[in-house]
């Protein structure tokens, strides 16, 4: 890596001060580009606390390789969201595939940090080395993400993560914003929502790519699932506890990436 004399990034290069020791840039860089877990949270934590440091060490990671599937998961509380990220999870485990997972969680209101609330449920992957989980806290940023969601995916494109799987907060009128950072975006609902699914009719199931119904053994599920097949094309049945539908889900997430690919291959 080459940097230019005099530069912004040279001069972060030289002299970065974090805690009670010098950062060594050109390491981080080489370390997370290894899959240093030290260094990938390190630099996600700089990024959070809006450390300049940071935007020199992002800015010299090397461009984008597109080769990440970034996958959002977003749908009202109590759906099961966090549920059917661990089951993905595993299931792009069972692939070989390497997975980081961005739970974004509400913050705390004494020290504005996540609460960790989808990080604790995700303790299945806690002793696999190729599963990188994140909770970052929304910090009062509106629209389901932190604002440190977009620079997060960047350091687990640049550490070689294969699939990066984010979960929202929630929805709401501005949680929207799920679709500037991920490629494809699933939409997580289930029966007995009502007013919810007519909520979100008129605005993020015009965005999403695909629906999920979970806690699909539940009463009233095959009439959720006809109502919304009437909005968008994609609708899979689930019951995430049960591991049930998680392949069809993979598959439907699958078709949306070769369609981005594809696309991506005609522009070119």
């Amino acid at each position: 890596m080459t940097l230019s004399k005099g530069s912004y990034p040279e001069m972060m290069v030289q002299a970065l001060q974090k805690g009670n020791g010098v950062v060594d840039t050109s390491m981080m860089i080489n370390q997370v580009k290894s899959g240093d877990i030290r260094a990938i949270s390190r630099l996600i934590s700089m990024v959070e606390s809006g450390d300049l440091e940071a935007g020199a060490i992002l800015e010299n990671l090397g461009p984008s390789t597109g080769q990440t599937e970034t996958i959002g998961i977003t749908g009202y509380p109590g759906v099961g969201k966090s549920t059917l990220v661990d089951r993905l999870a595993a299931a792009y485990r069972a692939e070989g595939k390497k997975v980081g997972i961005l739970a974004i969680d509400t913050s705390s209101p004494l020290t504005g940090g996540a609460i960790l609330g989808d990080r604790i449920r995700m303790q299945s992957h806690s002793l696999d080395e190729e599963v990188y989980i994140r909770s970052l806290a929304t910090r009062g940023h509106r629209g389901g993400l932190s604002q440190a969601t977009s620079s997060a995916i960047r350091v687990l494109e640049a550490a070689g993560y294969d699939v990066v799987l984010i979960e929202t907060v929630g929805v709401g009128q501005e949680e929207g914003e799920i679709t500037t950072v991920a490629q494809t975006v699933v939409a997580v609902v289930a029966p007995g929502l009502g007013d919810e699914v007519q909520a979100m009719k008129a605005g993020l199931l015009e965005v999403a790519h695909l629906v999920v119904v979970n806690k699909a053994d539940r009463e009233g599920a095959d009439t959720t699932i006809r109502d919304l097949q009437n909005w968008v094309s994609q609708v899979v049945a689930t019951v995430a506890l049960r591991g049930e539908g998680i392949g069809s889900v993979k598959e439907a997430i699958a078709a949306h990436q070769q369609q981005i690919r594809a696309a991506s291959h005609a522009n070119v």
